[in-house]
Formats: C-alpha cells, sequence, structure tokens
C-alpha cells in the first residue's frame, strides 16, 4: 500500500560454518518454536494502492520474484522448516509455495488458517486507500489523512482508533476492529506454537499480511518488547521464539532474507 502502508505499520508499531551450525538452525532444542512470519508478495491491488484485506488479488510479477527472493534467502542460511502455515487468502497461500519451492521444500505441506486474515475493511474493500484514510482522518476531527499520520508517528495507539473509525464507517456491518483482529490471530498463534512444541518444536513458517501481524505481535512478547517502526515490505519476516508457553520478538519487518535470496541469484 505504498506510504499509507508504511504509516500503517509505522503505528504500529550465508555462512555455514560447519554441521553443528546447520543442526542449530534446522532443529530446535527442548521443543523451542521458532516462528518465522511473513508478509505475502506484492500484489494487484498493492500496485493500484487500494484497500486489501479480506479482498484477494493474485501477486504480480515483482510479488512473484520477491517470494522466490525470500525462499532463496532462507535457503542460504540453512532454514530448514518443519511446518508451514498460512492464512486462507490466495496471495497469502502463493507466496506461501514459491517460498518452499524456491528453498528446496516442495513437498512440504501448507496449512491454511483463517484466522490469520488480514483485517476485514468491510465496504471500503477494493477502494483507494487514500478514501478510506481520508475518511477516517475526518471521522476523528483531523483536516486530513496526512494530519492523522502525522500525529500517529508520535501516538502509535492512535491506530487503534483510525481502524475503529473504519468498521465505524464502512456500511457493510462486517469490519473488524483492533481487537478482533488481535484476539483471534494470536489464538491462532498460540493454538500452532503449542503444537509445533508438542511435536518437539522447530522452525516454522507462517505467511500472513502486512497490519494484522503487526497486530498480532503488537504486545505478545512476555517481556513487553514491541514491534519497530519499521515498515514491514512485501516477503518482510518477523521472527518470534516460542518456548516454555512464552513469546520473544527477535525481529520485526526484517528485509534481509530477501536481499541475500536476491544477492544469491545475482551471483549464480
Amino acid at each position: 500500500m505504498r506510504k499509507i502502508t508504511f504509516l500503517v505499520l509505522a503505528a504500529l508499531v550465508g555462512f555455514m560454518p560447519g554441521a553443528s551450525a546447520q543442526k542449530k538452525k534446522s532443529v530446535a532444542a527442548n521443543g523451542e518454536v521458532v516462528i518465522y512470519f511473513a508478509r505475502h508478495g506484492k500484489t494487484i491491488l498493492n500496485t493500484m494502492d487500494r484497500v486489501q484485506g479480506w479482498a484477494d488479488t493474485p501477486l504480480t510479477p515483482a510479488g512473484v520474484e520477491v517470494a522466490e527472493y525470500l525462499g532463496e534467502g532462507l535457503q542460504s542460511e540453512n532454514i530448514q522448516f518443519k511446518a508451514a502455515y498460512s492464512s486462507d487468502l490466495g496471495r497469502a497461500r502463493q507466496t506461501a509455495r514459491i517460498v518452499l519451492d524456491n528453498k528446496g521444500q516442495a513437498n512440504l505441506p501448507i496449512t491454511e488458517v483463517a484466522q490469520l486474515r488480514e483485517t476485514n475493511f468491510g465496504s471500503y474493500e477494493g477502494d483507494l486507500n487514500g478514501k478510506m484514510w481520508g475518511d477516517a482522518a475526518l471521522y476523528l476531527h483531523y483536516k486530513s489523512a496526512q494530519e492523522l499520520f502525522a500525529d500517529m508517528e508520535q501516538k502509535p495507539e492512535l491506530l487503534k482508533s483510525a481502524i475503529a473509525s473504519f468498521k465505524a464507517l464502512e456500511t457493510l456491518g462486517i469490519g473488524e476492529d483492533y481487537d478482533q483482529v488481535k484476539a483471534r490471530g494470536q489464538k491462532a498463534i498460540r493454538e500452532i506454537a503449542a503444537k509445533e512444541a508438542a511435536n518437539g518444536g522447530g522452525n516454522i513458517l507462517i505467511v500472513g499480511h502486512g497490519m494484522s501481524i503487526g497486530v498480532f505481535l503488537s504486545d505478545i512478547d512476555s517481556n513487553g518488547k514491541k514491534p519497530s517502526a519499521n515498515h514491514m515490505g512485501n516477503a518482510a519476516v518477523c521472527k518470534v521464539i516460542y518456548k516454555d508457553g512464552k513469546f520473544s520478538l527477535e525481529s520485526f519487518g526484517d528485509m534481509s532474507y530477501v536481499e541475500k535470496g536476491k544477492s544469491t541469484r545475482t551471483n549464480k
């Protein structure tokens, strides 16, 4: 969603030395689960700067390419997944399959989880981002979306009010608020983490969506660590560790895997 996506997310907040390092990255000890959350690749609606929550469009050629880079970057780091999940929206499912195919795990199945979807924006789905955010700004007594964004940079908690305004203003009666998105997503994440821990732990891939991943991870860290205010680009990764029933947020919006994959392909 270009600049708007950046501001929304801002409000929210290979080298292989030997077999021992390979084992460490591919199999976690003592049931520890290492979750790699990835945002989907760029889509048609992303490119058109239109609202894309539960509405869905396929990846563009650039979106396919960045997902390929992510897969190759993960492979260059020798990260092997024991399980893979995605939201049930096509762009997430498509991205997950491309990532796995390009990191040498084409046979790993993907489990679709509806609760990992993006926020539902109701009647704003498919509309211009500028229209939705402009309406929200006026509803919240700002002169413009730009004024709202500027305030959100200083007061990240305003995102909750902004999403509430989308729900209040959309006309289909199906929009979600911040707490609804967080509750469904965190429930799914806890269930996935507990299941994979019981299966011995290891590395897990979850492919989802820019805004909702930020909401899911907003307060999941047991020590109170918040997601950074960095832009979460297409195919960016957030790393979370789950151990003994607690989550630890290790990184947010990391594009280094994509860059490594791009570099690996360029140097072939």
